[in-house]
């Protein structure tokens, strides 16, 4: 796990300092609200619909059980004793007041955090697999990579003020947790025939007003030239990005408006330009520098211990339920993966109180180095587990009331705070949420359904990243009344797609029966081993359409 250093340390506390004067100054009055919004911006502050809120960095979404702990004390101290993580792996506190900012900033440094560029036209939290270290199948841990970027983009000088907002993920696998594909650029690390270690680069994804899966760029850069890569093409699109139009001023319209290859051809040269200043050439040590704080544990080797689990799960049919669908498979033999739902049937979709924190925390500093991760799709998980502690993993879980067996069913959904929160949402999206997890709350029907992504966002904004569910949902104003738009055959992997719209929306009463008739339609047509998605692709639209709007 990364650790201060000394610049690190000079910072924070010279930012924390900064920003108190800022707040200062506002609620003096000496500054108004539009402009203290550019300042509160780099800081992580947002102005919701009823409050300010704070959004947290949690770097490639890795957590110490220190850290946690801080969140948790934090959350009660300054908030309503709760957290919500988002779909970038970063923490809000949804109730602070403006006040309470810089103190909490400040208490946030003690156990290296901070809020730097979580927010405004930067380079944004650096997202990547929340199983980094663990999975099968990985090239290396692919937060080396995330963190020598976030080192390299903060405080960038020259991509301080992008056109827009600019967000990076890291995969390095071929299976993709990390849905590179939709983001400003997205890397997979890789290896080449050679067995030498490089990464192919995806830029111009993004959802939003404009969905757009992105265009493969770079099909394999070296390491030492990774930076000098990223530079060509953040250096591309700071001078051609649009400026005049916000709805048109992400890279992904850059993309769009020139073509593909016009882009590779204008990165490509920028990327020469830079290679002959060779300041950017990435060393060897300093790859191996980080690469050591992000060391494996120290694995026991440990009998493979199936049969035994097998015994224990015979005896305990909840405990079987959330072996079988929260536990992956760990490239050590012995450990597993565990994933901790955050989505208990009519909760709220990444919330999580400070006693649940304090619980995960305990948990992890037991059981799994002390160390846990945050996901994209809003759960939290532990990379590295004995098979002999699930047991005692799971109950203490048990008693936090974070044993939810659903990681990947139709109740394991995705959504944004919507209009309960956010100033600009058009529909609520947390309480459609929490009915769709009631109405399929039923465990063995989650099961026959099986493997079914619901997104949620109450607005064009797509912060749910509903254009990439399996089943998405677009919450609209239409003259006053929420309606809520569906789409489908969306996904976020390694086949990224975006959803289909299905047809005309529907008002809140009818969005959930809606929704019913599209997963029954799916049970009754499928084939066998098809999930929702399979069913989709090879079928197409029209059998849902036909169900769906002969019923309502």
């Amino acid at each position: 796990m990364y650790r201060y250093d000394e610049f690190d340390h000079q910072l924070v506390r010279e930012r924390v300092k900064q920003f108190r004067g800022q707040v200062a100054r506002r609620l003096s009055g000496e500054i108004t609200e539009d402009e203290f919004k550019p300042l509160r911006l780099m800081n992580g502050v947002y102005l919701q619909l009823h409050a300010y809120m704070l959004r947290i960095a949690v770097p490639y979404g890795t957590l110490s059980s220190r850290q946690l702990r801080k969140l948790a004390e934090l959350a009660r101290k300054y908030d309503r004793g709760y957290g919500h993580f988002t779909t970038r792996q970063n923490l809000q506190l949804n109730w602070p007041a403006l006040k309470d900012m810089p103190n909490l900033i400040e208490e946030l440094a003690t156990v290296e955090m901070h809020c730097i560029q979580t927010s405004g036209n930067c380079i944004r939290n650096v997202t990547s697999d929340h199983y980094a270290g663990a999975a099968e199948g990985e090239v290396e841990d692919p937060r080396i990579i995330c963190e020598i970027i976030r080192q390299w983009s903060t405080f960038h000088p020259e991509f301080s003020y992008l056109p827009r907002k600019f967000k990076i993920a890291v995969s390095a696998t071929e299976h993709d947790r990390a849905a590179i594909r939709v983001h400003d650029i997205g890397i997979r690390v890789l290896k080449n025939g050679l067995g030498e270690t490089g990464y192919e680069v995806w830029i111009g994804g993004g959802l939003g007003r404009t969905p757009i899966i992105g265009k493969k760029v770079g099909d394999f850069i070296r390491r030492e030239d990774l930076l000098s890569y990223l530079e060509a093409a953040l250096r591309v699109y700071n001078m051609s990005g649009r400026r005049d139009n916000m709805y048109k001023s992400r890279i992904k319209i850059l993309v769009h408006e020139i073509g593909e290859a016009e882009m590779k051809r204008r990165v490509e040269a920028e990327f020469e330009e830079i290679r002959k200043e060779g300041r950017l050439q990435l060393p060897d040590e300093e790859v191996e520098r980080i690469r050591r704080y992000f060391a494996a544990p120290a694995f026991e080797t440990l009998p493979d211990q199936s049969a035994e689990l097998d015994a224990e799960m015979a005896k305990d049919e909840d405990f079987a339920h959330w072996v079988r669908q929260n536990t992956v498979k760990h490239k050590t033999p012995g450990y597993a993966i565990v994933n901790i739902s955050l989505k208990p049937i009519g909760g709220t979709p990444g919330d999580i109180s400070s006693e649940q924190m304090e619980a995960v925390a305990d948990l992890a500093e037991k059981y799994a180095f002390s160390e846990l991760r945050a996901a994209h799709e809003q759960n939290l998980t532990f990379a590295h587990v004995r098979k002999q502690d699930l047991r005692a993993v799971y109950d203490g879980l048990s008693a936090a009331g974070l044993a939810t067996p659903n990681i990947g069913l139709i109740s394991d959904q995705i959504a944004c705070p919507g209009l309960d929160y956010c100033a600009l949402a058009n529909a609520r999206s947390i309480p459609l949420a929490q009915e769709i997890s009631e109405r399929f709350a039923d465990l063995k029907l989650q099961h026959d359904i099986g493997r079914l992504h619901i997104n949620i966002s109450g607005c064009i904004n797509a912060c749910g990243h509903h254009h990439v569910g399996h089943i998405g949902i677009l919450g609209v104003d239409k003259k006053g009344i929420e309606n809520y738009q569906i789409t489908l055959g969306g996904a976020a992997d390694e086949i990224a797609s975006v959803g289909d719209i299905i047809g005309p929306g529907f008002t809140d009463d009818k969005i959930v029966d809606a929704i019913e008739t599209i997963v029954m339609t799916y049970l009754d047509i499928r084939q066998e081993g098809e999930i929702f998605l399979d069913t989709y692709r090879r079928v197409g639209l029209q059998p849902f359409k036909d169900k769906l709007y002969a019923t309502h």
